[in-house]
């Protein structure tokens, strides 16, 4: 016989595990259904490996850095197992018991499997039945899109899952993609001495950000020894005695012992494709950015959404959710999602380009300037960054923000708020920043982009 609860939530991520907290003392029974590990892709194969294994290469160029600032000679010897066994310990050594133990403490029913959504009520793992009476969680998330490049099916290689929790250290690492996965993880392991060669198809990369911001990161890459080639596709890959050979468009092939594919992720739409749920032109489930609805009393959280593949939203979403299924009027407020790159610097931005911005019609001002220019940038010995502001001059107020900075996404917070609530440029202007912190570099940009709007 089906088992019956209020909600079922198809996915333990953390968009799951932030509707098991909303929903706990509401009365509403709830099960969660999860095929891997409770808590998702972040804290075992995205977020927390890779930005680990970033810190520890963050250390290494730290001590070199000595040289010009403090020391007149730093040696070291990279002991790789030693970082490898700290990514893993940071990943939980892929242990979801303890996170598994506090969604069951929410009240939640947690179900172990592989979870198919067969009508718009009910989920169906391992032959038993789920059905939501009130609601049903479409939660479960994506995956590494594999491009159909000839003769990768042949070779063997990374996606992120492998990367980010490396046993050893590649001497050559090939990345297709120059999105912000294959730019984080091509630095890590270029500064534990890997050889790496970024290969984006697209005519720059980071192509979601501005760019100004693929400008100003590229030096810094370059001394990290890392290869960028852009505009010249990938046309086929072949297995070599030792690694792989990349044949790119133009003739040029790259060889590495490793081959690193982070070229986009796919939402895994087999666990509900099935029950006629709207897709985005792109596969993705296409729900209500407000209601986060895909369909009557049938809620999309976090990645399988396509409006951000950021757990930071997932978790917001989840939290939406929860507030909607206790009877609130929650809704989904996508304006201010900010994102980070967590290379060195960091690239972090919110809103819009001033591209997309020109695109809709807004009549946009911009200022920047570079961070490297200010008082903490010459402190810190950095050099050549960039931050933009982009303005709605009719109505007087911040619509995005791109920077490169060192502690970028703790700068930006400010900005968020400032997108986020509608605050006045002339407000932005007057704010005092402290002397001589990173963010200070804001004011005189502020100034300047609420002087182009008066």
């Amino acid at each position: 016989m089906p088992q019956e609860f209020d909600v079922v939530c198809l996915g333990g991520g953390v968009a799951g595990e932030a509707i098991a907290g909303g929903l706990q003392g509401s009365g509403l029974t709830l099960a969660v259904i999860e095929r891997e590990l409770v808590g998702g892709e972040c804290p075992y194969w995205g977020c927390i490996p890779s930005k680990t294994l970033l810190r520890s290469g963050e250390t290494l160029e730290e001590a070199g850095r000595a040289r010009n600032l403090a020391a007149s000679r730093v040696e070291w010897d990279l002991d790789f197992p030693k970082v490898s066994k700290r990514v893993y310990w940071m990943a939980r050594d892929l242990d979801d018991s303890r996170p598994a133990k506090a969604l069951e403490a929410t009240g939640a029913k947690l179900v172990r499997g592989e979870g198919k959504l067969i009508d718009l009520r009910t989920v169906e793992v391992a032959g038993e039945q789920y059905v939501g009476r009130r609601a049903v969680v479409v939660a479960n998330g994506g995956t590494a899109a594999i491009p159909p490049i000839p003769g990768l099916d042949k070779v063997e290689y990374w996606t992120n899952r492998q990367a980010t929790l490396p046993r050893e250290l590649p001497i050559s690492l090939a990345v297709l993609g120059g999105g912000a996965i294959g730019v984080e993880l091509g630095q890590a392991f270029a500064r534990f001495g890997s050889k790496v060669t970024i290969i984006e198809a697209g005519p720059r990369f980071l192509g979601a950000e501005e760019p100004e911001a693929g400008v100003a990161l590229r030096p810094h890459l370059h001394d990290d020894g890392i290869t960028i080639l852009t505009g010249d596709p990938c046309t086929g890959i072949e297995k070599a005695t030792v690694g792989v050979i990349l044949t790119l468009k133009s003739g040029t092939t790259v060889h590495a012992d490793r081959l690193l594919v982070a070229t986009g992720r796919r939402p895994n739409f087999e666990a509900w494709q099935a029950s006629g749920l709207p897709q985005t032109e792109r596969g993705w489930l296409k729900v209500d950015p407000s209601t986060l609805e895909a369909h009557a009393n049938v809620y999309g959280a976090g990645d399988v959404t396509g409006l951000g593949g950021f757990t930071h939203l997932a978790f917001y979403h989840g939290q939406i959710i929860a507030r909607r299924l206790r009877g609130e009027d929650a809704r989904a407020d996508h304006t201010a999602v900010p994102r980070v790159t967590f290379t060195d610097p960091e690239v972090a931005s919110v809103g819009l380009s001033e591209a997309a911005a020109r695109e809709r019609g807004i009549s946009v001002i911009t200022a920047s300037t570079d961070p490297a220019e200010a008082a903490r940038g010459y402190i810190h010995d950095f050099h050549g960054g960039t931050l933009k502001l982009v303005g709605d001059r009719d109505r007087g107020v911040l619509i995005g923000a791109t920077m490169v900075t060192p502690r970028a996404g703790e700068i930006l917070g400010e900005l968020v708020l400032a997108l986020k609530s509608g605050t006045p440029l002339t407000t932005l202007a007057d704010v005092i920043h402290p002397f001589p912190a990173f963010n200070r570099v804001l004011g005189a940009v502020l100034q300047d982009l609420a002087a182009k709007a008066a």
